[in-house]
Order: C-alpha cells, then structure tokens, then sequence
C-alpha cells in the first residue's frame, strides 16, 4: 500500500475502535418497507416525513418533466440551465413561505452555504445555536464574518451577545433541530432580531409540522428549506425579500457555479409543495401528528430522539433492532455531540399505526421505552 493507503487505514481502524466506523446501507424500497442486503425491514430513518417521494402525482410530474426537458438542467442556472419549471417552482417557494420571491439550489446543504456566504461579510456577526446543522456550521467558518456561538435555545444569552456587538447581525437558527427534533421559539428570536436590527435566517428543513413565522414589522428573515425532506425531491432553496434573493443570484458561488436542478428533481418539488399547500397536505400532517402521539405524546416534531449516550450501546441498540426487522441507524459524535449517541426514530405519513405499533414492541423488548419518553 502506498503511504496515504496506511494513514488511511490507521484512520479507519480508530473509528472502528471507538464505534464510529460508518458505512452506507443500500435500502432498495418504496416508502417505509425496503430490503437491507437479504432481509426485509421497517425503516424509521427516512426523512420523506409526509410520504411524497412516493406519491402518485410527485412520480408522474417527474416522468412528465423527463419526457419534456430530458434528464439534466445541462449547464449553470445563469448560463443555460435555468428552465420555466425552475421560476414556477421558486414562484411557489416564495409563495408558501410567505416571502417575495424564493431561489433554488442544488441542495439544502449548498443554500445554507450560500446565503451565509454572500451575506456574512467582513463588517458582520453571526450568531448561530450550538446545536445547528453541519451545513449552517460550514457556512459559517466559509463566511468571513466573525461567528459567535450561543447556548443552545437560550435566548438571555443571546439577548447579552446582541447587546455587546456593534455593526451588522446574523442569527441563524434551525426551526426543528435534526437530531433532538425540538424547536426553536421563532417568535421570541424575530422580537430579539427586529431589537437589534437583525436578519433572522431560519433553516426549516426539517419543519414538516412547524413552527412557521408570519411576517414581522421591521424583520428582514430569511427561510432555507429542503426539497429533499418534506417535499420529497432534492434540492434546496431561500426565500426572502427580493432584494436579498437578487444579491444571492449575483453572489451565491453554490448558486452560480453549479448545474441548475435537474427537470425531474425540479418537477417533483413542484408538484409536492402544491400537495403541501392542499386539503391533501393538512391530511397527511394530521396523519404524521397522530403517529408522532403514539410513539412521544406532544412531541413537536416527527424526530423522536432515543438518547443511550454510549456510542457502542447505540451501534449495538441498532443492530438488535434490525435483526427485529426495524432499520433505525445509531447517530454518533461528530454528528450530536459526545456522550449523547442515540437512535434518531423518524416518523412518516407513510407509516401505518401496525409499523408504529411494532416498533414500540422492539423499544420495549430492548428496554428502551423509558430513554424514548425522556429523550
């Protein structure tokens, strides 16, 4: 082996040592119910929290698109790679978040890394909680602003920081947080921003059911958001004020140099957000809020975390339950942070009240029930 092949053995062989060796799981499956390698499971580890990545109308608007436009956006969005399926989309993007007009972008992970970017210049403060999402942590190392990191959900804390921090402000914030799926208290953080003149950026990838901010007087806010999760798709967007959405356009490096979202991908989101904003939509929330009652009563989102702290006791809690025919991954540092390995149990509109039912036997026959209900 050459010498970078050894080093990266040695790396390798010190994640196995401490159970944080990782591999991908081909999941061949439709929905809730796939085969891992030779066994069939239950997966409660899909982020397709509604169920529209197998919904008819999604399927069809994607074939559709691929009969139209072909397979690929083919170039740049500002080159030859923007299509109308593209503005309809972001057209209705702005519309759902209550917002002047949206953008698209290849991933949720590359929208955060572009607005915080563009946005978060050498004159500026970012204030971002301690438990955001990896794709808001690099966007703020990659910014040139100064970042400042508060406590998690304390808002005294970042009442004082704001107070101590002349110039321009960023707070950035998940609305679900995705890996404890609690929330974050929107309404109190827009007051906070409108005080201190601001911009709110709220990362609600992982929202399916709320909270979700009207407009405030005198708040500047932007909303970043998947296409992969609740709609569906793949992709990511921003919506905002027109202003704001315009400097990203001429700014954003993921957005500029990168190819435009694919027709199908484009196609999918689009038919989705629609099904979203229906009578259909409030079904399926319904749906999800019922089963999320089942497994955590009142829990605000469908993340329902199973804290065991120990990394291996998480890699081995996850083996067991897929030899009970159930597939929830153990999430390990540097993902959540040390000591607080865990189960991420995420629910879906796809599953049926029987899936549900025969996880909390598989909890229970692990003696897990207690660490789910006190998560």
């Amino acid at each position: 082996m050459t010498e970078w092949s050894d080093w990266a053995e040695r790396e390798l062989a010190s994640l196995r040592a401490i159970s944080r060796y990782r591999e991908p799981l081909p999941f061949d499956g439709d929905g809730p119910i796939g085969r891992v390698r030779d066994s069939q499971l239950i997966s409660f580890a899909s982020n397709d929290y509604l169920g529209l990545a197998s919904h008819p109308q999604v399927k069809l608007a994607a074939l559709s698109a691929i009969e139209r436009f072909g397979t690929g956006a083919l170039a740049s969005r500002l080159v030859v790679g923007t299509r109308s399926l593209h503005v309809e989309l972001e057209a209705e993007l702005a519309a759902w978040n209550l917002s002047e007009r949206a953008l698209v972008f290849s991933s949720g992970y590359s929208a955060n890394l572009g607005a915080l970017t563009t946005l978060g210049g050498q004159d500026v403060t970012l204030f971002s909680d301690e438990l955001n999402h990896a794709s808001i942590i690099d966007g703020c190392r990659l910014a040139k602003a100064r970042t400042v990191i508060y406590r998690h959900l304390d808002l005294e804390q970042l009442q004082s920081l704001l107070r101590q921090t002349p110039g321009r402000k960023i707070v950035v914030t998940e609305s679900v947080f995705s890996m404890d799926g609690d929330t974050a208290p929107l309404s109190a953080l827009a007051e906070l921003c409108v005080e201190h003149g601001a911009l709110l950026v709220i990362d609600s990838a992982h929202a399916a059911l709320g909270p979700k901010l009207r407009p405030i007087a005198g708040l500047e806010v932007l909303h970043v958001g998947t296409l992969s999760k609740t709609l569906g798709s793949l992709g990511g967007f921003v919506a905002g004020s027109a202003r704001l959405i315009e400097l990203l356009v001429n700014r954003a490096r993921t957005f500029i140099f990168t190819t435009g979202l694919s027709p199908a991908d484009t196609a999918a989101a689009l038919a989705a957000v629609r099904i979203v904003q229906s009578q259909e939509g409030e079904q399926l929330r319904a749906r999800l809020r019922s089963l999320i009652d089942m497994l955590r009563p009142g829990h605000p989102s469908a993340i329902v975390p199973v804290i065991l702290g120990d990394d291996a006791a998480a890699v081995t809690a996850a083996s067991q339950l897929r030899a009970a025919g159930i597939h929830v991954p153990a999430i390990r540092p540097p993902t959540v942070p040390k000591g607080t390995a865990r189960l991420r149990v995420a629910l879906s509109a796809s599953h049926t009240e029987t899936m549900v039912g025969t996880l909390q036997a598989a909890l229970a026959q692990l003696n897990l029930v207690a660490s789910l209900k006190h998560a």
